[in-house]
């Protein structure tokens, strides 16, 4: 389990995150929402041990996240930043084989174990047919799928994703969500990710956390968090939600010429 308690984070000067308090539970898909400078990925890199934090604090199964050995910390809990990105020639294989540094000693190789972890990651993500391809050359869904692989050859408990299906199409986003979904149901993954999407956010999160100027708004299952009063509140702007007749979950319909941008 993952406790997050009175985070108080940012970067220099400056406090992006003021008190939030959240329990990630094990097996659990939770969803970070919220306008763009609300502390979304700043709350995830802190919970992914990267970013310090003033006051506050952060325990992985009871433990100070803090005073967990960074290799021991990468066997638990794998951290997927926004935008990452690889632009060298390495291939597939190559790549996923880094998630494995946590268990291989320096200038050591990969045993026959390490090597039996790659593969399945390759086929838990689906990339085992592009493992000899150069990650510059594929897709960008594509390389989202290998970025994954190369999280689960942590073999983590917890997976940290910032935006995982940005600047994706929708094909590409419903295959990568699917992904994790079906790691989160079948594998127990606990995942903890950022969305700005909210009708994806809805659709796979267990429960969504909702963050309004580095606060925490509110936290709960998507039929209880989002609502159009909430939603004009955080956003400013003007929304209709309505049931989605296939999952049941609440689904947001825009219209244009609602937000605050056009009032007088």
């Amino acid at each position: 389990m993952l406790y997050i308690e009175n985070i108080h984070a940012g970067y220099g000067p400056k406090e992006v995150v003021h008190g939030v308090t959240v329990q990630v539970r094990e097996g659990q898909f939770l969803g970070l929402i919220g306008p763009n400078g609300s502390g979304k990925s700043t709350l995830l890199r802190v919970a992914g041990g990267v970013l310090p934090f003033s006051r506050g604090s952060v325990t992985l199964n009871g433990d100070d996240i803090r005073k967990i050995p960074k290799r021991s910390l990468a066997r638990t809990l794998a951290v997927l930043p926004q935008n990452f990105n690889v632009d060298f020639p390495f291939t597939v294989r190559e790549i996923v084989a880094m998630g494995r540094f946590p268990y291989i000693a320096f200038l050591g190789r990969e045993t026959a174990h390490d090597l039996q972890i790659i593969a399945q990651a390759m086929e838990l993500a689906d990339v085992t047919e592009l493992a000899d391809r150069v990650i510059t050359e594929l897709s960008g869904g594509e390389r989202q799928r290998a970025y994954i692989a190369m999280c689960l050859a942590q073999e983590p408990s917890i997976l940290l994703l910032d935006e995982p299906t940005s600047h994706l199409d929708i094909t590409h986003q419903i295959s990568i969500l699917d992904l994790i979904r079906s790691l989160n149901r079948r594998q127990g993954l606990t995942v903890m990710a950022v969305f700005h999407d909210l009708n994806l956010a809805a659709e796979y999160c267990d429960n969504l956390l909702v963050l309004n100027q580095g606060k925490m708004d509110a936290v709960g299952p998507a039929q209880d968090i989002l609502t159009a009063p909430r939603i004009a509140k955080i956003y400013q702007t003007t929304v209709y939600i309505e049931k989605n007749h296939v999952s049941g979950k609440p689904h947001i319909v825009v219209s244009a010429g609602t937000s605050s941008f056009c009032k007088e």
